[in-house]
């Protein structure tokens, strides 16, 4: 996710994802070879597809295996891994590609421009945010804590066991894109960045604060299938600006707007897989991205399955994947 450093279940209307899945509707997916080649005569073969520990990037990676799998006859596998460990496999050849990239500048220039061992493959079409948020109770009775300038007044109020004397700014999982200690040391916060772990864990912290009302500022980030369950309000920090970020001790500004990319390893770029294509031209929405998020995490469908329903949905996105 979602360096600065670097993202289950949601009570949702089966009629609203019903309607979101059939909005891109139409025609029928193209059927694959028997032979589990493309139309070019072309073999899959392996496809290892790297999952991070958020259920966005789980959503993509799915997606793209179940076709992979079904119309290209790859064999696809989906090895666990943290986001830099992904990035080292790609370039040691244990991994065929990453498909949710938040930034991570250091790794780009070290595996791209220096290795050349790992290739950008293309925006994925979501539109990434990271920051800092409250429970909607909070904003609505503390209207200026969603300013920056105003935390240190309400610091005693986020106070914790583990938080040692200061309020606490609850992080996740320790792999995340995240620059909260730089930001709570140079904008002088009195607070302390503790860690909560899991996404899930971060979503039971909201949920938990908000039904019983008890104060929490936590990071989280969008896309983000939770968002139609809670309307999470953001606190808005000093504003990004180009190059704000470059020196990651100094950092005092917002995260920037991430335009998600994938990345493909470049030995598997020059294998002549017909996952090579796929996995450039595969491009989606937010929306499209929570849909199936929210199959996952609320209705207990494993990813497979969430992928194939939106799949089977979507059979022009789909079809503009494979042409």
């Amino acid at each position: 996710m979602p360096r600065g450093n670097h993202r289950l279940a949601l009570i949702a209307g089966l009629a609203t994802i019903a309607l979101g899945l059939s909005a891109c509707g139409g025609g029928n997916i193209d059927q694959p070879s028997s032979s589990g080649t493309d139309a070019g005569g072309k073999k899959c073969g392996d496809l290892r597809i790297a999952v991070n520990p958020w259920t966005g990037y789980v959503s993509n990676a799915h997606v793209i295996g179940y076709v992979a799998e079904s119309k290209l006859g790859c064999k696809v596998t989906y090895p666990d891994v943290k986001e830099e460990v992904g990035w080292q496999g790609m370039a040691s050849g244990s991994i065929d590609t990453i498909v949710e990239n938040w930034g991570h500048a250091d790794l780009t220039k070290k595996y791209i421009t220096e290795q050349k061992t790992v290739q950008d493959a293309g925006l994925t079409g979501n539109q990434g945010i990271i920051g800092w948020f409250v429970p909607p109770w909070m904003a609505e009775k503390y209207p200026d804590i969603t300013d920056w300038n105003n935390l240190n007044k309400y610091a005693d109020m986020f106070k914790t066991s583990e938080s040692g004397g200061k309020g606490q700014l609850l992080d996740g999982d320790p792999s995340y894109v995240t620059n909260d200690e730089a930001l709570v040391a140079n904008l002088k916060l009195n607070y302390k960045v503790v860690t909560g772990g899991s996404e899930a864990a971060l979503i039971t912290s909201f949920r938990q604060a908000e039904k019983n009302k008890t104060p929490l500022l936590a990071y989280f980030y969008d896309p983000q299938w939770f968002f139609s369950e809670m309307k999470l309000v953001k606190v808005e920090l000093p504003k990004y600006t180009d190059g704000c970020d470059a020196d990651a001790k100094k950092v005092a500004c917002d995260y920037p707007p991430y335009e998600l990319n994938k990345l493909i390893a470049t030995k598997f770029a020059e294998s002549g897989s017909p996952a090579v294509d796929l996995i450039k031209k595969f491009q989606w929405t937010n929306d499209d991205q929570n849909a199936v998020s929210e199959m996952i995490a609320n209705q207990n469908m494993t990813p497979e399955d969430a992928a194939k329903k939106w799949v089977e949905a979507n059979p022009d996105k789909v079809n503009a994947w494979l042409g």
